[in-house]
C-alpha cells in the first residue's frame, strides 16, 4: 500500500510538538515537511525546538519551513512563552548543533512548493490557524488541486468557545483559538472545495490530559519519545488541557478509532462571535470529529511513543 503524504503545519503550541512527534511515528505516513505558523509560539524557538525533535527521533532529513503570517488576534503571551520552555528541555539539548534543515523560503511558500512538486494530492495536518494555508491558496490557487484534504484542529460547533470573555473583552466567547487568530484566513479556506475534516472543541472537551496518562508516559521514560512527551504534559497538568492537536492527529492514523458528523457551518469574522464556527444551513459543509474511543486513542498515543 502506498504511502500517504502529509504537510505538517503547526503553531508551535506545547501539543502542536507532540503531534509532530506522533505523526512521524507513523508508518503508512509520508511526511513531506513541517511549517510551523508563528500563532501559539515565538516563532525563533518554536521552529529551534520542532528542529530539535525531529533530530532526537531520527528525522534529520525532514524539512522545516518557518511561515511568515501574521494574525489578526495575537495569542496570550502566556500560551506562547512555553516555546522557549520547549526548547529549552535537557532532552533537547544533548548536542551543540541541529541536524534538521530550515529552508531559506517563508513556509507559505515552501507550502505551495511542496503542494507543487507532489506526485499526487497531499493531506495538509493542521494543528494551528489557517493563515499559510490561506495565504499559500491566495499566492497559488491552483495548489487547491493538490490538496486532497485538511485535518485540521479548529473550531467549536455546539460548545462555549476557548476565547475567554475576560481574556480578550469584546468577545462572547464563542471563538476558539485557532479560528480567532485569524477568522478571515479561515473564511477563506472555507471559500474552497477542499475536504475539511475538523477536531472540534466539541470532541477535545471530552479528552483530558490526565495525571493517570502523563504517569504512564512517566514509567515508559527510558523510551526518549514517551520521556519527552511525558515531560511536555507535565509543564500544563496543573491546567485544564486537552488532547486537542494530539486527537486530531491521531485520526490519520487510526479513523475507525472515530465518528464524523456532517455540518454546514460558516466562520464569523466581524463582531462580538468573530472566530466563531456557526452552523447553519446552507452553509459550507464540513466533517467533524463527533466521538472517539478514548481508551484505544490513550493506548495507540502510549504505544507509539514507547521508542
Amino acid at each position: 500500500m502506498s504511502k500517504q503524504l502529509v504537510l505538517m503545519d503547526h503553531d508551535g503550541g506545547v501539543d502542536d510538538y507532540l503531534a509532530t512527534m506522533l505523526l512521524m511515528t507513523m508508518d503508512h505516513i509520508q511526511p513531506l515537511g513541517v511549517v510551523v505558523t508563528p500563532a501559539d509560539c515565538y516563532a525563533e524557538p518554536a521552529v529551534s525546538a520542532t528542529r530539535k525533535i525531529l533530530d532526537l527521533m531520527g528525522y534529520s532529513h525532514i524539512l522545516v519551513a518557518q511561515s511568515t503570517v501574521r494574525g489578526i488576534n495575537p495569542f496570550p503571551r502566556l500560551y506562547r512563552r512555553d516555546s522557549f520552555v520547549i526548547d529549552h528541555l535537557p532532552i533537547l539539548n544533548q548536542s551543540d548543533t541541529i541536524s534538521t534543515p530550515l529552508v531559506a523560503e517563508p513556509g507559505q511558500d515552501f507550502m505551495i512548493r511542496v503542494l507543487r512538486e507532489a506526485p499526487e494530492p497531499v493531506t495538509l495536518m493542521v494543528t494551528g490557524p489557517l493563515t499559510t494555508v490561506a495565504t499559500a491558496l491566495e499566492k497559488a490557487p491552483e495548489i487547491e488541486a493538490k490538496i486532497q484534504r485538511i485535518v485540521w484542529m479548529g473550531g467549536a460547533l455546539n460548545v462555549t468557545g476557548n476565547v475567554e470573555k475576560n481574556w480578550e473583552p469584546g468577545q462572547d466567547g464563542s471563538a476558539e483559538w485557532n479560528v480567532y487568530w485569524d477568522p478571515i484566513s479561515a473564511a477563506r479556506v472555507w471559500q474552497t472545495k477542499i475536504e475539511i475534516i475538523m477536531c472540534p472543541l466539541d470532541l477535545t472537551n471530552t479528552v483530558p490530559v490526565t495525571s493517570d496518562v502523563v504517569y504512564k508516559m512517566g514509567k515508559q521514560r527510558h523510551y526518549p519519545i514517551s520521556d519527552l512527551a511525558g515531560q511536555c504534559y507535565a509543564l500544563v497538568i496543573p491546567q485544564d488541557y486537552y488532547f486537542w492537536d494530539v486527537l486530531a492527529t491521531a485520526y490519520l492514523a487510526h479513523p475507525e478509532f472515530y465518528q464524523l458528523r456532517e455540518w454546514k457551518t460558516e466562520i464569523i469574522t466581524t463582531g462580538l462571535s468573530q472566530g466563531r464556527t456557526k452552523i447553519v444551513p446552507g452553509g459550507r459543509k464540513i466533517y467533524a470529529m463527533d466521538k472517539v474511543d478514548k481508551e484505544a486513542f490513550y493506548t495507540y498515543i502510549l504505544q507509539q511513543w514507547a521508542r
